[in-house]
């Protein structure tokens, strides 16, 4: 693809006016590290990182924000092209109401305000060119427990822009709805036998997301797991595992998990429903639909 001479400069920066609660740079992550005892990272919602990135004419894997609860409010310091997903978002540009999930123009100087989405909990921000900052294991995506990558991003940070290519991006797309009650397939094992008929306790059992969730795990309050005492020898652990500690309360592990566990893995969560767990706000209802 040829370079846009609309948006091209020897030097693209924007800058961070305001984080808000949370703001993180983001791509897809680094997997295939565990071995090093580093865990994947990345969007939680990969979906809506990845349409942020086509409405400004991005790879899908380009680096971008990620932001908990909105809040943020950031300037241009170079032509460009922004879009913000993940639920339903008030946009301002210099004051003036917009919509998300379409590509927006900002020129020098003006200002992008994104609210508190309307349900749901992140929101992804693609700038045209990608943000820039240096790779580690090929990613450059912040990872909050091993410190990997940039540092959770502070008011008056400025963060310097790749190189736009020739647009080529869908126009609008609608938002999605962060649900209240979400129905998660997981598969049992490797460890559903530490648990008396574990499949019957998963589908009878019913969960709040607390409000201890991270980046690292959804934390789950409710239907107490019957599990064995006691730990087993530290095993490796994925992204969606679910492990239960002693008060039998699950945790799903998220993208910046721990490699390594020693609480039994009931079961894994199908990797196509992370992104909905990335979404669930505090007190959302959780249920679990074992599958084969």
């Amino acid at each position: 693809m040829s370079k846009s001479t609309s948006e091209s400069t020897t030097t693209r920066t924007i800058t961070i006016l305001k984080t808000g609660p949370q703001a993180l740079v983001q791509d897809l992550g680094r997997p295939g590290h565990a071995h090093l005892g580093v865990p994947p990272s990345g969007a939680l919602d990969q979906q809506s990182l990845k349409l942020a990135n086509r409405l400004v004419g991005n790879e899908e894997g380009a680096a971008g924000l990620e932001l908990l609860l909105g809040g943020a409010e950031l300037r241009a310091d170079a032509p460009c092209t922004i879009a913000v997903t993940g639920p339903s978002t008030e946009v301002h540009i210099d004051g003036r109401l917009k919509d998300s999930h379409q590509p927006l123009q900002l020129d020098p100087g003006q200002t992008i305000h994104i609210g508190t989405p309307s349900t749901g909990l992140r929101t992804y921000v693609a700038i045209s060119g990608g943000i820039e900052t240096e790779a580690e294991l090929g990613s450059r995506s912040t990872d909050l427990l091993s410190g990997i990558g940039p540092d959770p991003l502070q008011d008056n940070d400025v963060l310097q822009l790749g190189t736009p290519e020739e647009p080529n991006h869908a126009d609008v797309v609608p938002p999605t709805r962060a649900l209240q009650t979400l129905v998660i397939p997981i598969r049992l094992g490797p460890r559903d036998d530490w648990f008396e008929d574990a499949e019957t306790q998963l589908r009878q059992g019913v969960w709040t997301v607390s409000d201890r969730s991270n980046r690292v795990g959804a934390r789950l309050n409710g239907t107490k797991l019957n599990r064995r005492d006691g730990e087993i020898p530290s095993e490796g652990m994925i992204t969606g595992a679910v492990q239960v500690p002693p008060d039998g309360q699950p945790v799903v592990f998220l993208n910046d998990h721990p490699t390594t566990g020693g609480y039994p893995v009931i079961g894994v969560v199908d990797h196509d429903h992370l992104g909905f767990l990335g979404q669930a706000r505090p007190g959302t209802t959780i249920r679990f639909k074992p599958v084969e």
